[in-house]
């Protein structure tokens, strides 16, 4: 019973169901990303917060596996489905990214979809992302983003403080992303900022960062994991 209330930690079946369906129906925009996200990636690599499993239809052949982290039931269960129809071996797994239950310096990549706006503590995921990568590793993410006007960025405060995590799965539209990863002591190859969609009124929701991190070469042993 105790290991699964912890395989079982994060219980959002609304919101499950919600973005089950949701982000099928973005996937004509969304499609474009996830294939920009993960090429050219290759050898072993970790998903964390990987939801229904959209992006494993997009993993190049290069890549020899991908470990699979969902904490949602529901969403687990779907991942599990699309795993099946991957053209790459996945295999889902359940666990959270302040814990990952992964060894150490065992992953060539780690990709970040649009999971460190849900996460309960960012500093501690990277973290744990960090010690699970291979000095070197890539750290390929595509996440909310800051509006670039003030007025938008008190939008997204005030839907962070309040409404937004409730309905949304834990979800924070206002997180840095790219100066969590910095502080965290990865190095950013490059990002762009994106809106999703492209037209249309701009909505807290809508802006996005899409880039990549690497831990550095000369990082030295992997941080110990998170006590907890």
């Amino acid at each position: 019973m105790a290991d699964q209330a912890q395989k079982d930690a994060v219980r959002h079946p609304w919101f499950a169901r919600f973005y089950a369906r949701c982000s099928v129906r973005a996937e004509p925009a969304m499609g474009p990303v996830r294939r920009e996200l993960l090429t050219g990636l290759s050898g072993r690599v970790l998903e964390v917060g990987a939801g229904n499993g959209l992006n494993f239809a997009y993993y190049p052949p290069t890549v020899s596996e991908v470990v699979a982290i969902e904490p949602e039931r529901e969403l687990r269960a779907l991942a599990v489905e699309a795993a099946r129809r991957a053209d790459v071996p996945v295999d889902v797994a359940p666990g959270a990214a302040e814990a990952l239950p992964v060894k150490s310096e065992a992953f060539d990549a780690v990709v970040l979809c649009i999971v460190l706006c849900s996460v309960r503590d960012v500093d501690r995921s990277l973290a744990e992302v960090r010690r699970v990568l291979r000095p070197g590793g890539q750290v390929r993410f595509f996440e909310h983003g800051l509006a670039p006007g003030r007025g938008m960025r008190r939008v997204q405060g005030a839907l962070d403080r309040t409404v937004w995590p409730r309905l949304f799965g834990g979800c924070h539209v206002g997180r840095d992303a790219v100066a969590a990863l910095r502080r965290a002591g990865f190095e950013t190859d490059g990002h762009r900022d994106l809106l999703l969609p492209e037209r249309g009124p701009r909505m807290p929701t809508s802006y996005c960062v899409l880039g990549t991190a690497r831990r550095p070469r000369d990082d030295g042993a992997a941080p110990l994991a998170p006590e907890g």
